[in-house]
């Protein structure tokens, strides 16, 4: 598994996030013109449509921002300057195992937790020092275990390897 390329990895994140950023100015793009689209002009106090795709664009440009904010946050992250021993931190892609040997490939990311692709035929889903698994591998070392609590239920998980 040492032939995982992180430097590659992170390229292609920062593409999957920049073709979401690309989504979101689209679909703002739209909300805009039929929010000011000349035939949505409320005819009288109950025509709601226009008033109902300004709040939508309102949402759709404030998701813009939110996905620009990822990429340069994705963007300044330094892989290089990732340590390659063994502690979690931003940048680090790390492999948990489960109580039934399972691997969970994830990448500690500054922003988009959740965010998930596919690399080296593996799935790798982004995960952010604010979630509750972040929280838990903060600085946590090779060999460490984990317990986490999501959706009520007790997790258990070992790190199993930091890249």
């Amino acid at each position: 598994m040492r032939s995982m390329n992180k430097i590659l990895l992170h390229k292609q994140l920062i593409a999957v996030l920049e073709a979401t950023h690309q989504s979101a100015v689209n679909a703002a793009k739209r909300a805009y013109d039929t929010a000011t689209a000349d035939e949505n002009i409320a005819e009288n106090k109950y025509d709601t449509l226009a008033l109902e795709a300004s709040y939508l664009a309102q949402g759709q440009s404030q998701r813009v921002e939110e996905c620009a904010a990822d990429i340069t946050a994705f963007k300044k992250l330094n892989i290089s300057d990732a340590p390659s021993k063994s502690t979690v931190c931003l940048g680090a892609l790390v492999v948990l195992l489960d109580i039934e040997d399972n691997k969970k490939y994830l990448f500690f990311g500054p922003s988009a937790g959740g965010l998930k692709v596919t690399f080296a035929e593996k799935e790798i889903v982004v995960v952010t020092p604010s979630s509750p698994l972040g929280k838990a591998m903060l600085n946590r070392e090779v060999g460490d275990q984990l317990s986490v609590s999501i959706a009520n239920k007790v997790i258990n998980y070992e790190i199993a390897m930091t890249y």
